[in-house]
């Protein structure tokens, strides 16, 4: 049986500008925009390659209690995996977002700049979204299988 991790939901304070930043700022794909129920709405976006996507919206439920309850910004360390770590980071500049330097893991401490031996899993930077909510580029290199050779 196969388990496909579909959508992440995070917190924001303002739907349309939190889409706007996704779609119009990052380049994410807008999937859904629309009603979800008496009084919901539901904004669901995908990153360009991702087989995974975000959702937020206002009123959204499931039984009897809300299904986002973490007040907005308090979303951590949602991981975009890229392949070119310096190149995401300038991608997104360009987009106008501001992102934090590229960091590596080295003997279980952070160094600057992207891993010297371009390892898998090992280079990172971060940035926010307008609530705060904090994601990380990851570089994983599929070229050499997503392994740390």
């Amino acid at each position: 049986m196969d388990f496909k991790l579909e959508l992440v939901l995070i917190p924001v304070s303002d739907v349309d500008r939190a889409r706007d930043f996704y779609t119009q700022t990052l380049g994410f794909t807008l999937e859904v925009d629309g009603p979800a129920g008496e009084g919901a709405r539901i904004v669901q976006v995908t990153p360009p390659g991702s087989a995974c996507s975000i959702g937020f919206g206002t009123g959204l439920s499931i039984g009897a209690g809300p299904l986002v309850t973490a007040p907005p910004g308090s979303q951590r360390g949602l991981h975009l995996v890229v392949a070119d770590i310096a190149a995401a980071r300038d991608e997104f500049i360009a987009r106008g977002v501001a992102v934090g330097e590229i960091r590596h893991l080295q003997g279980g401490r952070w160094k600057p700049g992207r891993d010297p031996q371009r390892r898998s899993y090992m280079s990172f930077a971060e940035f926010t979204d307008p609530d705060g909510n904090l994601w990380l580029l990851q570089e994983v290199r599929h070229d050499r299988g997503g392994d740390n050779r």
